[in-house]
């Protein structure tokens, strides 16, 4: 285990200052190809997943701690490390609480999808909780393959990361994807949610192939994408409730696509 890394205590210092626009700008992130890994259950789920590693920030305080030590002795030989005194960990940490460590981690480039792999296709989701939240279902209903259309909010940006509890590195991730053009070169059911003119979920065959379609959490799914569906699906509610929550939905379609799978 090494014991003596780089140390920074100044606000002004130009990696700070990096760092900090790193976490704060989507675009800052997107031309860099990097995202930003606050505590310890990420940086373990991105090094078991042999993502690449560009830097570490330690909170001085952390130092000692046994899952801090352990991750440093795994990756301090591929890619540099630097000890932040506490104070300054919590300026540059977008948590209310700093972590014990951070990371930069480069994001992944991911292949073509085969024809057939069931996805996700989502239309201007703008909340990062929900996004992360249907990036974890969709990752524990082995459904890799998402595309993002450009109205998204940043699926890479820290608060998605956090809500996504590490299920970016179980998925394929697509932003800015061209949705109509991905459903009519898919080969399988395109199944695109709908309170209007729909049947419900329940009806339907998902062994096969699926291709879900999930709107904005106001507008819903845009009249394009419900033109090229095969079928509009609603989730039946004898409640009083009007709609469900994006993310909700998410999670109730592709687990009864998990059930139909795997009835026992």
């Amino acid at each position: 285990m090494q014991s003596e890394f780089k140390r920074i205590e100044s606000a002004h210092n130009d990696e700070i200052k990096q760092l900090a626009r790193l976490l704060q700008n989507g675009r800052e992130r997107r031309q860099q190809r990097l995202m930003v890994l606050e505590g310890i259950h990420l940086l373990e789920t991105a090094r078991a997943s042999h993502a690449t590693f560009a830097a570490l920030y330690v909170n001085e305080r952390a130092r000692g701690n046994a899952e801090v030590e352990a991750l440093l002795d795994a990756l301090a030989a591929r890619c540099r490390v630097t000890v932040l005194a506490e104070a300054l960990f919590g300026k540059v940490s977008a948590l209310s609480s700093a972590p014990e460590i951070l990371a930069l981690v480069q994001r992944p480039e991911h292949a073509a999808a085969a024809a057939s792999a069931s996805r996700l296709l989502l239309e201007n989701v703008q909340d990062p909780g929900n996004l992360g939240t249907i990036l974890r279902s969709a990752a524990a209903a082995d459904v890799r393959d998402v595309y993002l259309s450009a109205g998204c909010v940043d699926a890479y940006s820290p608060k998605v990361l956090r809500a996504g509890m590490g299920a970016h590195f179980a998925l394929n991730l697509r932003e800015d994807a061209d949705l109509a053009a991905e459903l009519l070169a898919f080969d399988g059911a395109r199944l695109v949610t709908s309170l209007e003119g729909s049947q419900s979920l329940y009806r339907q065959d998902l062994r096969g192939p699926v291709a879900f379609v999930f709107g904005n959490e106001g507008a819903g799914v845009s009249r394009a994408l419900l033109d090229l569906a095969d079928v509009r699906v609603r989730i039946p509610m004898p409640g009083q409730a009007e709609s469900l929550n994006v993310a909700m939905a998410a999670t109730l379609c592709l687990f009864e696509r998990v059930r139909q799978l795997y009835p026992d």
